[in-house]
């Protein structure tokens, strides 16, 4: 459906601006799909029950999305985009030396506060296949700033040593959370924490990174 066809009048409504209603229903569709990717039970996504969840009527959906895969990878990407900074954040107000577990302390944190986060990130129990390649995607943002993290770290240069033990931590850190949401491993987070930091901070040693 062409958005074009369902753009709302320029004007104001009850003193909000159209430009400032449309934003709003676009916020609140997105808060809705991470209620729905981020439950604990499959649910099939539709257009009509996202809306539900939204509170708002079917045809605004098309104002912000061409369709349902449009509209997960853009839930996913404003996920992973205030994650991300979020994270950057929490790791440039401490010294290096802490940066690595201030880093997994605030996702830890950040799962821990909202588990519809944690499932849509790491939950093995979703197969939406949009997702799957979305997550691929975000595994290989975070292992490329893990790499520059190794680097500021080791004050040495970027190489393929590096490149695969950013990827090891990734994927290792992701596995484990996994298991974690799914209670299979039985830990609090500050210990979860502790744990990951400890296994990360071995990876420090100069000779795994030389070529």
């Amino acid at each position: 459906m062409d958005r074009v066809a369902t753009a709302v009048p320029d004007r104001p409504y009850r003193g909000v601006q159209a430009a400032d209603r449309l934003t709003e229903r676009r916020e609140r569709l997105l808060s809705a799909g991470l209620d729905l990717l981020g439950s604990r039970e499959l649910i099939e996504l539709t257009v009509r029950g996202i809306c539900r969840g939204a509170g708002v009527a079917s045809r605004y959906f098309y104002e912000s999305f061409t369709d349902k895969d449009e509209f997960v990878a853009e839930v996913f990407d404003w996920v992973v985009g205030d994650l991300a900074a979020s994270t950057q954040a929490a790791i440039a107000e401490v010294p290096t030396a802490e940066q690595t577990r201030a880093g997994i302390a605030h996702l830890v944190a950040v799962i821990a506060g909202d588990s519809r986060v944690g499932r849509m990130l790491f939950s093995t129990q979703l197969a939406n296949a949009l997702l799957v390649r979305k997550r691929a995607e975000s595994s290989a943002l975070f292992a490329m700033l893990s790499g520059r993290h190794l680097q500021n770290v080791l004050r040495v240069p970027g190489n393929e040593h590096i490149k695969a033990v950013a990827h090891y931590v990734v994927g290792g850190v992701a596995q484990t959370i996994s298991a974690w949401l799914a209670g299979d491993i039985n830990l609090e987070p500050d210990q979860l924490v502790d744990q990951l930091t400890a296994l990360t901070s071995r990876l420090d040693d100069p000779a795994l990174f030389r070529g």
